[in-house]
C-alpha cells in the first residue's frame, strides 16, 4: 500500500473534490476531527431533565420531566432542512401531565398546530423538512 503525505488538497477545476471511488469509505484516523459534513443523524443529549418551558436547540435531545406539571418544549426558531431535535418523557408521566411540543412558527407534520404528547414513556425525534411539512416525526406518541 502507498502512503501520500501533503499539507493541503485543493481542486484544480470545477466545484467538486472527490476522495475515494464510488462506494469507497473515507476513514478519519483516531483522534482526527472533521468539519463541514453536516450531522450524522444523532443528537447530543442534554442530561438535565427539563421541568419548565424551554426552547430547544437543533441537534439536541431533551429529557422532559412532567411529574410536577405540563412542560412545553418549543422547537427551534428559523430551522433549516435537516435540523433535528429529540424529546423523551423522562418520568413516564405524560399521560397525566402532557408534553407540549411548541411549533415556534413552523408546521409539525404539515399542520399549524402544536404537538401534544399524552402517551407515557414517549421518545421521538423530529426532523425539519421544509416550510410545508415543517418538523416531521415517525414514532407513535
Amino acid at each position: 500500500m502507498s502512503k501520500i503525505e501533503v499539507d493541503a488538497i485543493d481542486k484544480q477545476s470545477g466545484s467538486t473534490l472527490t476522495l475515494g471511488g464510488s462506494g469507497t469509505a473515507v476513514t478519519l484516523a483516531c483522534g482526527a476531527t472533521q468539519t463541514g459534513f453536516g450531522r450524522s443523524g444523532s443528537v447530543n443529549w442534554d442530561t438535565t431533565p427539563k421541568t419548565a418551558t424551554f426552547t430547544g436547540v437543533s441537534g439536541n435531545g431533551y429529557f422532559v420531566n412532567t411529574t410536577a406539571g405540563v412542560v412545553t418544549a418549543n422547537l427551534p426558531a428559523s430551522p433549516s432542512a435537516g435540523d433535528i431535535m429529540a424529546v423523551v418523557d423522562y418520568a413516564g408521566t405524560s399521560d397525566t401531565n402532557n408534553i407540549t411540543v411548541g411549533r415556534n412558527g413552523s408546521n409539525i407534520n404539515g399542520s399549524g398546530s402544536d404537538l401534544v404528547v399524552s402517551t407515557n414513556a414517549s421518545a421521538f425525534t423530529l426532523v425539519y423538512v421544509n416550510a410545508t411539512r415543517g418538523w416531521v416525526y415517525k414514532d407513535k406518541i
